[in-house]
């Protein structure tokens, strides 16, 4: 299969059968910002908060599934969370364990608030391939109606001493800024995107809003109603990654914030079995169909409209891709 068409998807390029091209490691349901876009504030009162941290031996567990099974087929693991990632106590261990034994690209995405001296050269040192800073404003005015509890001041300091120190000592580690536009910043998107390019970022990530699986209701809404009553395609996370929490479990959505696509207990099990079990086929042929009934977490998601599959459209992979080319050679 070489590309997909409005009724074919599946497996093919950067998609493998039997082993994930992404691994999403999200550390931490602790967060220290409380964004207007982000489901955290009220995930935090939910009962499915549980002030998680992912245990290290979990992290060690898919660091050696990864060297054993993914060569060749995951493109990255990528450090992430639903809360802060660089706030769990051994990230800095983790991601060391995963750039010296995975034989992938890693890379971290964090909001830079912490990133202080001390902990932007542990990162550097890890050799971390990639490190994503999500911004979101160019004003203060803006970052503080966005990131709440957040100070620009503090957060664009940090990123620029971050820039300076790869430059200068010509690291290979690539610095990403990113801005989730919405109607707060919609405004800021031009003047964002030029000065973080002016001032050396390797890439600047502009996305649409999503509804984080339905968890930010009103942004899920207006999606809904922009989308109508047409068919929906399937969405590609299925094919294409698969997420390891901070509860241990694994789970086939990044966007989940109520634990409705966990499928297994990381402890029981490991990810290539995972893949290729029953119940991830069942997902796969229920998004092929259409049919959710047995499936409603996707079934009430909007979220796959702005999923892009390789070949249509670009998404966060096809920056990656560009990234590891070099790094491969």
């Amino acid at each position: 299969m070489n590309q997909p068409t409005t009724e074919q998807y599946g497996f093919y390029g950067r998609l493998t059968q039997d082993f994930p091209s992404q691994i999403v490691v999200d550390i931490t349901e602790v967060c220290n910002l409380a964004c207007i876009h982000c489901p955290h504030p009220d995930f935090k009162k939910s009962l499915a908060y549980t002030n998680a941290f992912l245990p290290l031996e979990l992290n060690a567990k898919m660091v050696s599934e990864v060297r054993e099974h993914g060569a060749g087929k995951t493109l990255y693991i990528r450090y992430t969370s639903n809360g802060e990632p660089l706030v769990h106590p051994q990230c800095y261990d983790m991601i060391q364990d995963a750039v010296d034994r995975s034989g992938t690209f890693v890379t971290i995405t964090t909001n830079g608030t912490t990133l202080n001296e001390k902990r932007m050269r542990k990162l550097l040192e890890s050799g971390v391939h990639l490190i994503d800073i999500s911004i979101d404003a160019f004003s203060p005015e803006t970052y503080a109606k966005v990131r709440v509890n957040g100070d620009l001041a503090v957060t664009r300091g940090n990123v620029l001493n971050l820039l300076r120190w790869v430059q200068e000592a010509k690291s290979p580690t690539k610095i990403v800024v990113s801005f989730v536009e919405q109607a707060a910043n919609a405004h800021e998107t031009d003047a964002f995107e030029k000065y973080w390019k002016d001032a050396g970022a390797h890439y600047v990530v502009v996305r649409k809003q999503h509804s984080s699986a339905g968890a930010v209701v009103q942004v899920a809404g207006k999606m809904r109603d922009r989308l109508g009553t047409a068919g929906r395609r399937p969405c590609l996370y299925p094919w294409e990654r698969i997420t390891l929490n901070p509860r241990g479990e694994l789970a086939f959505c990044p966007q989940d914030w109520t634990h409705g696509s966990a499928l297994a207990d990381y402890r029981d099990t490991t990810i290539r079995e995972l893949w290729s079990s029953p119940e991830y086929e069942a997902l796969r042929q229920a998004h092929l169909c259409g049919n959710y009934k047995d499936h409603a977490f996707c079934g009430q998601c909007p979220d796959w409209s702005v999923t892009s599959w390789p070949g249509h459209g670009r998404g966060y992979a096809d920056m990656i891709e560009e990234f590891v080319a070099p790094v491969a050679a």
